[in-house]
């Protein structure tokens, strides 16, 4: 299976809805993908808020309080968070209690691949279903991946047809394209539109925001720990091409990254998956 270079989809057979992308100048303002995607109790009371009760809905003043937050880890990485992130902070805090609250994407394990007693890879398929995506370039890896999220994560939040949180699932999936040594700057990043959504994806305000219907797909994936960068994310990608042994059985030129836990995770876990050939 090829994927379409500059879009959103795994393939050129992916049916778009709510409009097409249009292109935007590099914008600042963006924090990474694994600290926006979820706010754990632990952080909350390591920057003195305290932790949140089930339930417990956070004030005006509560909600400066963590955007602030926010804000101060953005400093650490010389990038701003704008004002308008204070209310999908304020959601993902209230909402997002933990990997018990998150819709997994589902799939079928067809094999795995073991060596005393350590999942080296495991081949799965993913049917057919709707995601939220964005394809973007800006000035590096991180950037890209910051400024795609930081869309998604309003798009959950509440710029929706429905103008209501929608709910996180994972993995959140960046797709990325490499020539052996270096990663493209372009990604697409992509949210599974959580089962309740599937039938009648919610449309988001924001054009550059493309609801795509994925075709059904087998990957081959290997789990890794650790923060996804440009050289942990080349590292294992040479490692599952050095386990397959058999570049005819998948994509050489396009890989996925899934990242499934927060920053807070003592292990945080991801992904690489490589898309089998038709």
């Amino acid at each position: 299976m090829n994927m379409e270079r500059g879009g959103c989809s795994l393939s050129g057979g992916g049916e778009r809805q709510g409009g097409e992308r249009r292109d935007t100048a590099a914008q600042s303002g963006m924090i990474t993908l694994e600290e926006l995607e979820s706010f754990s109790e632990e952080q909350l009371s390591d920057s003195g808020n305290g932790s949140l009760e089930d339930g417990e809905m956070v004030g005006d003043g509560e909600q400066d309080r963590l955007l602030h937050y926010w804000q101060d880890i953005a400093r650490g990485h010389r990038v701003e968070v704008p004002r308008d992130m204070a209310e999908p902070i304020q959601q993902l805090t209230t909402n997002n209690n933990g990997s018990q609250n998150r819709e997994s994407v589902p799939f079928t394990l067809i094999s795995r691949k073991e060596k005393c007693e350590d999942v080296l890879y495991e081949k799965r398929h993913y049917g057919k279903a709707h995601w939220a995506c964005i394809a973007i370039k800006e000035e590096t890896y991180e950037q890209s991946t910051c400024y795609g999220f930081m869309k998604i994560m309003r798009y959950i939040c509440q710029q929706n047809s429905l103008g209501s949180y929608l709910g996180m699932t994972v993995p959140i999936v960046t797709v990325v394209r490499t020539d052996e040594t270096t990663l493209s700057r372009a990604v697409t990043l992509a949210y599974y539109l959580p089962s309740q959504h599937q039938a009648q994806p919610p449309q988001p305000y924001d054009t550059e925001i493309v609801i795509e219907q994925w075709p059904a797909t087998t990957v081959y994936t290997r789990a890794f720990a650790g923060a996804p960068n440009e050289t942990t994310i080349l590292n294992e990608i040479s490692i599952l091409a050095e386990l397959l042994d058999s570049p005819e059985l998948y994509v050489t030129d396009s890989f996925i990254v899934a990242s499934y836990t927060n920053p807070a995770a003592a292990n945080r876990e991801n992904e690489i998956w490589f898309l089998e050939r038709p």
